[in-house]
């Protein structure tokens, strides 16, 4: 049986130990969250095995459900798995309601059985269920509840999770995965066929540019976000929005043509993001 503190030592050692060798916990966050936030990301982490590491998908389908059923349990009051056991201490702190744990398996899931969108908006109600749920965590942590900030998180993680698929085109093709909506695709004549042949022509230059536009669009309505939160967490924030705007910035630089080259913000570009957004908060008045 574990205790709490063995198993905030377990998610502890994921968060900085998994193969992804991902940063969880931003150097400008407050101590006192760091826990909370290996917490959080471990439940993330071990849905997201559960997804993609296993390779027969009904098994992965069983899997997550029973990793849902854990999830109702531990908000019903019972614990025993040690990702849930940390987590339960963090959720009761913040008094994080079920929901956004709740809408990521939901997220996972979505991936085991479907790899296409006719719209734009089967993409957003997708992204409300797989990137909105990790904003709306994070405000709940630093101890922000109310709708407008959720609001405007909403737009910045939507539009993070499309520059991701827009970078990661080709990579998803080889997971049979197309999160282009297939109804751009159709405005500019351009098909799943020629995506799969790795056609990069004008018309999908056109089609990377309309969903380009569309997704920095998105990064804008959400930039309000930024300032208003302390300053730690608006440092955060604006690097998360800055770098995905670099990404698109990539796209555009390359022509377009992400399908034999992926673009990647490098050491330095990530280092002047940085620094700009330093330069930015630090001319932002106290709260």
């Amino acid at each position: 049986m574990w205790t709490t503190t063995q198993a905030e030592a377990y998610t502890r050692w994921l968060a900085t130990h998994h193969y992804e060798n991902f940063q969880v916990v931003s150097f400008l966050l407050p101590k006192n969250l760091h826990q909370d936030f290996y917490n959080v990301y471990a439940f993330c982490r071990w849905a997201d095995d559960l997804a993609d590491e296993i390779p027969d998908k009904a098994e992965a389908l069983r899997l997550l459900d029973w990793w849902r059923g854990l999830l109702h349990s531990m908000f019903a009051g019972d614990a025993w798995h040690p990702v849930f056991l940390a987590l339960r201490s963090t959720v009761r702190k913040h008094e994080i309601p079920e929901q956004p744990f709740a809408d990521l398996i939901t997220a996972f899931v979505h991936d085991q059985t479907v790899s296409r969108y006719p719209a734009w908006q089967d993409v957003f109600d997708y992204c409300r269920f797989s990137a909105n749920p990790v904003g709306h965590l994070v405000l709940y942590l630093c101890g922000y509840r109310d709708p407008e900030r959720q609001r405007l998180s909403d737009s910045t993680c939507t539009a993070l999770q499309l520059a991701n698929f827009w970078q990661d085109v080709s990579i998803d093709l080889l997971k049979d995965r197309v999160y282009i909506p297939l109804e751009v695709m159709d405005r500019h004549a351009y098909g799943v066929t020629d995506l799969f042949a790795g056609l990069e022509n004008d018309a999908f230059r056109a089609v990377m540019k309309d969903i380009v536009d569309r997704t920095r669009e998105l990064f804008h309505a959400g930039l309000p976000l930024v300032s208003m939160v302390d300053r730690r967490l608006s440092i955060d924030l604006d690097l998360f929005s800055r770098g995905g705007m670099r990404v698109l910035a990539k796209i555009e630089a390359q022509r377009y043509n992400v399908l034999r080259c992926r673009p990647k913000i490098g050491k330095l570009e990530r280092v002047g993001i940085l620094l700009q957004s330093l330069v930015r908060q630090g001319f932002r008045p106290a709260a």
